[in-house]
């Protein structure tokens, strides 16, 4: 191929048509790159900053090979003030374990309970909001408003909890009727907020990145009013609903109660992950979902409603991003608050890491959690700034992201021989193109 237009076009077509093992290899050694280039940012913000107690410069040596032995080795002139082994060391390490007196590997290697709950609980909510994000990507649809479907979501689990709490009893009974209402207001909520784009999408055409993030701000703004106006809690200065009664509280199980993490969250968060990728390549929806995703011309022909199938997909996402909303404030807060975290805006980068897979999603979750639990552990133990913990985990992001974010591209201006096609009946499968990630 001649121009340099066909070469990207024959790049992103072998991307897209690379085996699972070769995109695990590919994201392994994208991590590798990721933290190579950080490391090198971490000794340059080092050499430019102002310390008392520098990590000194003859301990950063360059070996020069060819020289004979071991080649020659020379320290870099001046003085760094942060070292980037210790940097990742509480990046990765401190997700799980106490930094100070751990390493990777046993027998040195002793997990802290109050580290790796606070690692599983991020790694849950963002398994929530990445799989929200995954049902409506697979569908073709860019779902950017699940913020604001987990912040509504958050808030009507918080309500209806607290408005049926004095009519049930407490101890294990309420917390039988409490947390599954909350849960399932929490999906409603969500779900019917959701489905608003769907249904501009598919009825009025209207652009869903753009209306999402429309939404989010409208999502925050009746929460804000809502609860300012109308549900405040009278004992507090923070526009905040009242405390959740505890028998409606997701208690931790295993892990100090301090962490506010429940392992009952997690296992119900990963049975969800399989749930939905049973949904989508096991069943009927699934099918006109996907295809609906990878071939919208070739569905329709098939029989599938688009429409239908636009608005359902943002429902089920919305859904999923509310329940990730009543576990905020159930598990981790025990109230709704103004300021939920970015759990939403997160969960896109956790779908794209996963290249849309739903089993891909508790990894990329994982990883992600790692990184924002780590970046804690940075900030209390090690004087490094945190706007470059933030380049740091963007780096590794970007890098882990970049892969899959070209393969979804690649799917869209690369056209693959097909050796199969989709009946008129709708009733055989796409066989040209990978479509199950």
């Amino acid at each position: 191929m001649s121009s340099w237009q066909d070469r990207a076009e024959q790049g992103l077509s072998r991307l897209v048509e690379a085996s699972a093992v070769e995109r695990v290899l590919i994201s392994l050694a994208a991590l590798v790159m990721s933290i190579i280039v950080g490391g090198f940012v971490i000794l340059i913000s080092g050499w430019v900053a102002t310390c008392s107690d520098p990590f000194l410069a003859q301990q950063v040596l360059i070996s020069i090979p060819g020289t004979g032995g071991w080649g020659v080795q020379f320290p870099i002139p001046g003085s760094f003030c942060y070292n980037p082994i210790q940097v990742y060391k509480y990046l990765f390490v401190g997700s799980f374990a106490n930094p100070q007196t751990s390493t990777l590997f046993p027998p040195d290697f002793i997990l802290d309970k109050f580290s790796l709950a606070v690692t599983l609980r991020q790694t849950s909510m963002l398994l929530f909001a990445g799989l929200a994000a995954a049902v409506a990507f697979r569908a073709g649809m860019f779902n950017i408003g699940t913020q604001g479907q987990l912040v509504l979501g958050a808030l009507g689990s918080a309500l209806s909890v607290l408005w049926v709490a004095p009519y049930v009893p407490g101890g294990l009974v309420g917390s039988l009727i409490l947390i599954p209402l909350g849960l399932v207001v929490g999906a409603l909520v969500g779900g019917a907020y959701g489905a608003i784009p769907g249904a501009m999408k598919a009825y009025a055409d209207a652009n869903e990145v753009i209306t999402t993030i429309m939404l989010n701000f409208v999502a925050t703004g009746i929460a804000f009013v809502l609860v300012s106006e109308y549900f405040k809690n009278p004992a507090s200065q923070t526009v905040e609903t009242r405390p959740v009664p505890g028998a409606a509280v997701l208690s931790p199980i295993v892990f100090p109660s301090q962490a506010s993490f429940s392992i009952l969250v997690l296992v119900g968060a990963l049975a969800l992950a399989v749930g939905i990728y049973l949904l989508l390549h096991r069943t009927a929806f699934g099918y006109d979902l996907r295809t609906s995703g990878i071939q919208p011309e070739a569905a329709e022909y098939g029989g599938v409603d688009a429409k239908r199938t636009m608005v359902s997909s943002m429902a089920l996402s919305g859904a999923i991003a509310g329940i990730g909303g009543t576990v905020y404030v159930l598990m981790i807060l025990g109230r709704w608050q103004q300021g939920v975290p970015s759990y939403g805006f997160d969960g896109i980068t956790v779908t794209i890491l996963a290249g849309n897979n739903p089993l891909g999603v508790p990894l990329a979750a994982l990883l992600f959690g790692m990184l924002k639990s780590g970046s804690l552990a940075i900030d209390f133990a090690l004087g490094v700034p945190k706007q470059l913990v933030g380049v740091l985990r963007g780096l590794i992001i970007l890098f882990v992201a970049m892969p899959e974010f070209f393969r979804m591209i690649g799917k869209r201006v690369t056209t693959p021989e097909p050796s199969g096609a989709v009946a008129a009946d709708g009733g055989s499968r796409i066989e040209g193109g990978e479509d199950d990630e």
